[in-house]
Order: C-alpha cells, then sequence, then structure tokens
C-alpha cells in the first residue's frame, strides 16, 4: 500500500504550468518527506499556512510531490489547501477540478521504512483526520495552535522512545489514533505519547487527538 515509487507518466505540460501556479499553503504544520508516503524520511517541516510549489499528486493515494523554499518533496495532499468560496479545501479530493497533475508511480523501495515488512500487525490502520474535517473535502477551523509542553515532557519522550507505528495518512495536530496504537503516560504530567510515523507526538488520553509534535 506504501510501496515507494518511481515517475512513469506525466499529464500535459499545460495542466503541470496550471498545478504548479494554484495558491496552495499548507492547513497545519506540514512534512515534507523524501517519499509518497509516512515511511519516508522527513526532510522538514512546511509551517502553516505557508506557500508551495505543486509538482502533482497520486491519483489513489493521498500525497502530492511539492516544493518548498526551493527543497522539492512530499507532502499529504489531505492537509494542502486552496481557498474556495473563501474556505480552505484539500487539495487532493480536488485535483481534478483544479487540472492538478497526476502522478503514477511505481517499484524502488529505497528510502521507506515501510518497506522489509517491520511494520507490525496495525500497518494500515488509519490516523484520523482533524477536528472540523468535513464531507467532500472542506476543511474547518481544525484543532487549532497547541500550547507547548514543559521542556521535561519533550526530554522525556524523547529519552524514553517506544516502539514505532506507521499508520496511513499523515501525524498533524488535531488528528486523532486509531485504539490498535499503545499510549504510553508521561509521568508528572497529563499527557500521553506514542511513536508514529517516524515522529513522536503527545496525545489526549480521552479522545486520542495529537496535541503536539516533539521534533
Amino acid at each position: 500500500m506504501f510501496r515507494p515509487l518511481i515517475l512513469t507518466a506525466l499529464l500535459a505540460a499545460g495542466a503541470a504550468a496550471h498545478a504548479q501556479t494554484t495558491d496552495v499553503t499548507a492547513w497545519t504544520d506540514l512534512n515534507l518527506r523524501a517519499g509518497p508516503g509516512p515511511g519516508y524520511q522527513i526532510l522538514g517541516v512546511i509551517p502553516a499556512q505557508a506557500p508551495v510549489t505543486l509538482r502533482g499528486c497520486l491519483a489513489e493515494q493521498s500525497w502530492c510531490q511539492v516544493e518548498f523554499n526551493g527543497q522539492q518533496g512530499w507532502a499529504s495532499g489531505d492537509y494542502l489547501t486552496v481557498m474556495q468560496n473563501e474556505a480552505p479545501v484539500a487539495v487532493h479530493t480536488q485535483r481534478e477540478a483544479l487540472r492538478v497533475e497526476t502522478l503514477t508511480y511505481e517499484g524502488d523501495e529505497g528510502g521507506n521504512a515501510l518497506a522489509g515488512g517491520t511494520l507490525g500487525a496495525i500497518a494500515g490502520a488509519a490516523i484520523g483526520g482533524p477536528v472540523g474535517a468535513a464531507v467532500g473535502g472542506a476543511i474547518g477551523a481544525g484543532a487549532g495552535a497547541a500550547a507547548t509542553p514543559e521542556t521535561t515532557v519533550t526530554r522525556y519522550v524523547t529519552e524514553n522512545p517506544v516502539e514505532p507505528v506507521y499508520l496511513e495518512g499523515e501525524v498533524v495536530t488535531g488528528a486523532t489514533l486509531p485504539e490498535v496504537v499503545d499510549l504510553r503516560p508521561v509521568p508528572d504530567s497529563t499527557y500521553y505519547y506514542a511513536y508514529v510515523n517516524g515522529v513522536p507526538v503527545l496525545v489526549e488520553r480521552e479522545n486520542r487527538q495529537i496535541v503536539y509534535i516533539v521534533r
């Protein structure tokens, strides 16, 4: 499902030019990855509301190739947005209407942590969308900015890693984790944590919502 990919087909140049000039921004702080999937290395983070150049998207998986500050990579198309009727709309669900270039990939598995059978039993479970996500791809108010936790909390999480898990989707503030993800408590705090898709996340235990990503 998360097979690393090699470019094999492009749409016409006119559609590509349109895609690259569309005003696309990151709806929230968003990982820029080396490939189209949660198992690829994180190259950097696109800040919330930062503009990116859109190169194209996969048809079946919600990943788009973008350029940010001169660096090319891949980001989740569920959290790349354009404005329609004064509301942000996810690029991937609207890619045909926006004439976004469709990319088709197959083959090379280099650089993907999901290759080699290292996923464990919960591979394929999905990260829930952000609070406020609506039917049809429109994205609502969402989780907003998360408060920065105490240094003691982030230090504990980084010094006490747990077995990483990989799920469909991308880790963003406001998303929710499925029940199959084991949450560990952070001592002397209200936080729980897990390592998901290559990064440690702090989670609100009751609703399993990601409230902070430890970078």
